[in-house]
């Protein structure tokens, strides 16, 4: 379904029936991906997924927007779509991280009742030296091929550096959204995790390098009401890569009937 939010077309998906479980997806992800979550929660509540502004079949931001566009983004989406009162919310690696600034808003139009995040985003790493060569190597470069002269004589030096010296999430992004991501990635949420008041499953892939499990033990604690589950054999896509077990801790958290999942 398409649905059109503050000038934005929206791809989204909407199924079941009853209280409401709102899905959102990792960087560079889509809702394709949460196939197997919206069949198996929409045997009990009403699901909905929306491919985020930037990503899937969704228009991209107007500008290069950070964290809190993108929780403006799904208050007023909910708000349009379907004006709950309570909802529970399910989001992986980015999906976490915007989930995380949603806790910390005062003026929601909704309750949220419970919290799923899965090998999530939001904790910044500790820099080694390594890196901290690095950015400065990238700040020394870009400076200079930001220059007049540098720009005439090489006009796509600056990109090709950029290219280079970026994440894979980087290169294989727009040109806008390479402009968000280098936004949301700096931006450290750990003093935020403690304004999470509601019950807060947290699932993590025990071989996930993008969000290390430290990154899940760390959200533990911080916390009030958390749990964690360790997936063995898992990454960063640890819902999937352990389908079957994952499962079976969503059915347990949100309370659904595993008999009435092979109907």
């Amino acid at each position: 379904m398409i649905k059109t939010i503050n000038g934005m077309k929206i791809n989204y998906e909407q199924k079941g029936s009853g209280e409401l479980v709102v899905l959102l997806h990792g960087w560079g992800s889509n809702i394709k991906l949460f196939a197997n979550l919206i069949d198996l929660l929409s045997v009990k509540y009403t699901v909905i997924a929306m491919d985020m502004p930037g990503f899937g079949e969704s228009d991209e931001p107007p500008s290069a927007w950070c964290v809190d566009d993108y929780v403006d983004f799904v208050a007023d989406f909910l708000r349009e779509t379907a004006a709950p009162k309570e909802v529970t919310l399910l989001g992986h690696s980015f999906g976490g991280r915007v989930i995380i600034k949603l806790h910390s808003r005062k003026d929601l139009p909704f309750r949220i009742v419970k919290t799923i995040l899965v090998d999530s985003a939001g904790i910044l790493p500790p820099k080694s030296n390594k890196k901290s060569l690095r950015t400065r190597y990238y700040k020394i470069g870009k400076a200079v091929l930001s220059t007049g002269i540098a720009r005439k004589i090489a006009p796509d030096a600056l990109e090709n550096f950029r290219k280079k010296m970026g994440s894979a999430d980087y290169a294989a992004a727009s040109p806008l959204m390479r402009q968000v991501l280098v936004k949301v990635v700096n931006e450290d949420l750990e003093p935020l995790l403690p304004n999470i008041k509601c019950p807060t499953l947290l699932v993590w892939g025990v071989n996930d390098t993008a969000t290390p499990l430290s990154d899940g033990e760390k959200m533990e604690k911080l916390i009030p009401d958390a749990g964690l589950v360790k997936l063995e054999n898992a990454g960063h896509y640890s819902f999937l890569e352990q389908q079957y077990i994952f499962n079976r801790v969503m059915c347990s958290f949100m309370k659904i009937d595993e008999k009435e999942i092979t109907r």
